[in-house]
């Protein structure tokens, strides 16, 4: 992974895979990626979608091809929670079956070490000049540099406050930089002056969802797929 995000290039969030290896292939052809292009994957690679296990195998040749960088998401979280522990009842019950199923694997104990690595060595959040990128979000009440000092590494992955409807409705919020984050599935982006939220929840079968997006900064510009997967 690259170290330095830079707004003078093209910066493109990608939000929730969950192992949806075509609908990625289908948005970055829709992406007509450039060189120079900076991808930046919000998180949550693996669980509930059929292809995990190629999604990072796909995600790796990908940081050969582009400058990358990669989010936790939480359900990385959970999967390394385990791994660590022992205990898989809270992965296995949000979606760790599927990834098992990809990987031909009775207990994720014999997962690929590259795949272990790489999981963890994804960032809990991610700065450029005017934007914040982080998987969950951060506390509305809060500048981002006291998030940054009072936040937990965890708390970058699981936040939603900023969500509430109080946040939203009247955009109380109180960073220094527009917020880009994944992590909780929308029917349409949120795209607020402070706020990017671009989980679009490809891998759910459900009307008002099933959709993987992107957003081209500093631009704003969305770009969509539907989910080819299912």
């Amino acid at each position: 992974m690259a170290d330095h995000l830079t707004e003078k290039k093209r910066i493109i969030a990608i939000g929730d895979v969950h192992g949806c290896l075509y609908s990625l292939h289908s948005l970055l052809e829709k992406l007509e990626l450039r060189e120079t292009d900076q991808l930046v994957f919000l998180g949550d690679y693996i669980d509930r979608g059929k292809y995990s296990s190629e999604l990072v195998d796909y995600l790796l040749e990908l940081r050969g091809w582009y400058t990358c960088f990669f989010l936790m998401g939480n359900h990385e979280l959970m999967l390394l929670h385990y791994l660590e522990t022992n205990d898989s009842s809270l992965w296995l019950r949000n979606g760790g079956k599927a990834t098992l199923e990809s990987y031909g694997s009775k207990d994720g104990q014999d997962l690929p070490a590259e795949h272990i690595d790489f999981f963890r060595s994804c960032l809990y959040f991610l700065q450029s000049e005017r934007f914040f990128f982080v998987h969950g979000g951060l506390d509305p009440e809060m500048s981002v540099e006291n998030n940054l000092k009072h936040l937990g590494k965890e708390d970058f992955c699981w936040t939603r406050i900023h969500l509430r409807s109080p946040y939203l409705d009247q955009e109380r919020y109180r960073w220094e930089k527009t917020v880009v984050c994944g992590h909780t599935p929308l029917s349409e982006p949120v795209l607020l002056d402070k706020l990017i939220a671009i989980d679009t929840g490809c891998v759910y079968d459900d009307p008002s969802l099933g959709k993987l997006t992107a957003i081209i900064l500093p631009e704003r510009r969305i770009v969509q797929t539907e989910n080819i997967d299912s």
